[in-house]
């Protein structure tokens, strides 16, 4: 599992580059996982929403352009620079946007919130770097209020036919470009070493049940290199 110290000391490390090595290295294929995200969630119509491990922010403001039942949302993460890059942004934005999203600094594995105070979390690419899956998960499923929904956006392990040439693209093309475009390549090859290790879309969907959720589904994206788990409280 990840060491929390190492991982938040790699994030704040790259937080200002962080965004641009996102739409480079995804080919902008990011923006489109979170839009996917965002188009589930909306149906559900959530008023209190908590975006866990926010990064810097683009879900938590995408789920407040696009979602109108969101009357509240709370971008939460464990890394202060990506917090404050996330509050950069939202102080950039134009003025009336944004004001239902409030960025707090918290642990995923000890989320210093009430019970049952949500209506929908998501995380995005966020549940790969929890010291403790189970934990985090656990812990989710505490603040969720009683059929409330659990979005989870991650990388998976992708179709047979489109592994060799992703894990080529993972081991050999992504740090090199990442190392050129952030100045730390070291942080990259934990990306790739970490999705490589991470469950296929139906072990994470048992861990996900093991965690007390119910209704659990998958949806692979972009041939499976990434999946869009969804579940209920």
């Amino acid at each position: 599992m990840p060491d929390p110290t190492t991982i938040n000391s790699m994030f704040a490390r790259i937080a200002g580059r962080y965004d641009v090595g996102n739409r480079v290295l995804s080919g902008g294929l990011d923006l489109w996982w979170r839009h996917r995200l965002v188009r589930a969630m909306r149906l559900s119509q959530p008023a209190q929403v908590l975006d866990l491990a926010t990064g810097s922010g683009d879900l938590a403001f995408a789920i407040s352009r696009n979602i109108l039942s969101a009357k509240k949302i709370i971008g939460m993460d464990f890394c202060q620079p990506m917090l404050d890059e996330a509050e950069a942004k939202q102080k950039a934005a134009k003025h009336g946007r944004y004001l239902n999203v409030t960025f707090s600094q918290g642990d995923g594995l000890n989320l210093p919130l009430p019970d049952a105070a949500f209506d929908a979390v998501s995380i995005a690419f966020g549940l790969r770097n929890m010291a403790n899956r189970h934990r985090s998960l656990s812990e989710i499923h505490r603040v969720l209020r009683p059929g409330g929904r659990l979005y989870v956006l991650e990388f998976s392990q992708p179709d047979r036919w489109f592994r060799p040439i992703y894990l080529f693209y993972l081991r050999h093309i992504l740090p090199v470009v990442a190392g050129l475009l952030c100045g730390d390549r070291k942080a990259y090859v934990y990306l790739n070493e970490s999705i490589e290790a991470f469950p296929g879309r139906e072990a994470l969907s048992a861990e996900i049940l093991r965690a007390g959720y119910t209704a659990v589904t998958a949806t692979g994206l972009t041939f499976g290199a990434v999946a869009l788990h969804e579940a209920v409280k």
